[in-house]
């Protein structure tokens, strides 16, 4: 009989050095590096190079890709032009979605041969840092859209996460700045990027205000805990795209719809909802006793890989601890306590990384349904990597099943032809 692996539970389908997760340490490892290492001293635009190249940047590498990054910023005509088509109650993940469609014909415009879609390891790592850079964008103007307000410029002056911050909120998130330094993440391999030190994109922005140090920390943080988590369903999505030789763009859009899915990416979203569902901590018992009832399933606990609690999650609540205090909001923590420490006590299953994001990212201001395309914009690191490993060692991923539907039958009055009977009797192909 054949051993069926519901959902590939336990199948091993190929090696990755992109990441893993130390069972010893219950770490998870970028490269080797620990993630909670790598969120407290990094910014994330060293991650994607990590992800990306397999060391971490010098100085001098980390300018290079920070120059790249923000040339390439901007939100284009032809891909606001496709969000501005959709309507505004779309879902954001369907504008998050169709951008990148757009994008990715954009880019591979020109190329009459389906062979040469799929580039050269070099086209495909500029293509990965370009869509990187515009994510940003899109999910910023998706969220102003949404809200009926104007589109934000990016600014050269800001890192990655300072950068999305403004493009999202503008001077909302800003606390007043003397001068125009540039704005870095903390703990930024390399030190301050010399090709910023002109800040002359402040003048055109008509602001000298910085979002504040507190969120660009958290955001940047949860960037780096998002960018990648080895084989999961959306990665796993973009390398079968990737092994049939399609393209980059087909493949990341392939990942953002897996992501899409609640027991996967959409999680984030859901705790969101929950939180307003309960409302504040002391109705955590009687509304959690009324969902074990029901048989809910109460997102953000609990994960396919880790068998000690998500090892994500500490650096994650501590970055929702300093905006809890910056914010001045304990009635979300002791809400956020409340049902983590009830729930692990009555079920013994602990939070995932998208528990203390969400209410994170609401802090922030970032609206519930902008959560998931966040998570977009971190993860297509993982999922640009995971590509190119894909395509440097390629075999097309193509599993078999076990068929339970009728035994052969014929429909009646049906008489073969020679070819048919040719085709049945004809001995096997080689192998290879």
């Amino acid at each position: 009989m054949t051993d069926i692996k519901k959902g590939l539970a336990g199948v091993t389908v190929d090696e990755t050095a992109v990441s893993k997760v130390n069972p010893e340490t219950n770490s998870l490892l970028y490269r080797g590096y620990p993630v909670q290492e790598l969120a407290a001293t990094q910014p994330f635009e060293a991650v994607a190079y990590l992800l990306w190249n397999g060391e971490l940047p010098d100085a001098a590498q980390l300018a290079a890709l920070r120059r790249t990054e923000r040339g390439h910023r901007a939100l284009s005509d032809d891909v606001r032009a496709a969000i501005d088509l959709l309507p505004t109650r779309a879902h954001p993940m369907d504008e998050v979605r169709t951008a990148v469609s757009v994008i990715g014909a954009r880019e591979t415009a020109g190329i009459s041969n389906v062979m040469d879609a799929v580039g050269t390891p070099e086209e495909n790592l500029e293509r990965s840092v370009r869509l990187w850079a515009q994510l940003p964008a899109v999910v910023a103007y998706g969220q102003r859209r949404r809200r009926g307000q104007e589109l934000i410029d990016p600014r050269d002056d800001l890192d990655y996460a300072a950068n999305f911050l403004w493009m999202t909120f503008g001077e909302e998130i800003c606390t007043p700045a003397e001068g125009a330094e540039p704005v870095e993440a903390a703990g930024g391999a390399g030190g301050p990027d010399p090709s910023t030190s002109s800040g002359s994109s402040v003048a055109s922005s008509g602001s000298s205000a910085v979002p504040d140090p507190v969120v660009v920390d958290a955001f940047n943080r949860s960037m780096i805990l998002y960018a990648e988590h080895s084989f999961n369903a959306s990665t796993f999505t973009a390398r079968v795209i990737a092994s049939t030789l399609s393209d980059l763009y087909s493949a990341v859009t392939g990942a953002i719809g897996a992501l899409k899915g609640p027991l996967h990416g959409g999680a984030n979203e859901a705790v969101l909802h929950v939180f307003t569902e309960i409302g504040s901590a002391e109705n955590v018992g009687p509304w959690l006793d009324a969902a074990l009832a029901e048989k809910r399933k109460i997102m953000g606990f609990g994960h396919r890989v880790y068998k000690r609690g998500d090892s994500r999650v500490p650096t994650m609540k501590a970055a929702l601890d300093t905006l809890v205090a910056h914010y001045d909001r304990p009635d979300v923590a002791a809400l956020y306590d409340a049902l983590e420490s009830q729930f692990v006590e009555r079920k013994g299953i602990y939070p995932n990384l998208d528990y203390p994001s969400g209410p994170a990212y609401d802090l922030m201001g970032f609206d519930t349904l902008t959560f998931t395309p966040l998570f977009v914009a971190a993860r297509v690191t993982g999922w640009t990597a995971h590509v190119r490993e894909q395509q440097a060692s390629n075999a097309l991923i193509r599993p078999l099943s076990a068929y339970v539907g009728p035994d052969e039958r014929h429909v009646e009055g049906y008489v073969p032809d020679a070819a048919d009977v040719e085709a049945q009797e004809r001995p096997e192909e080689a192998a290879g």
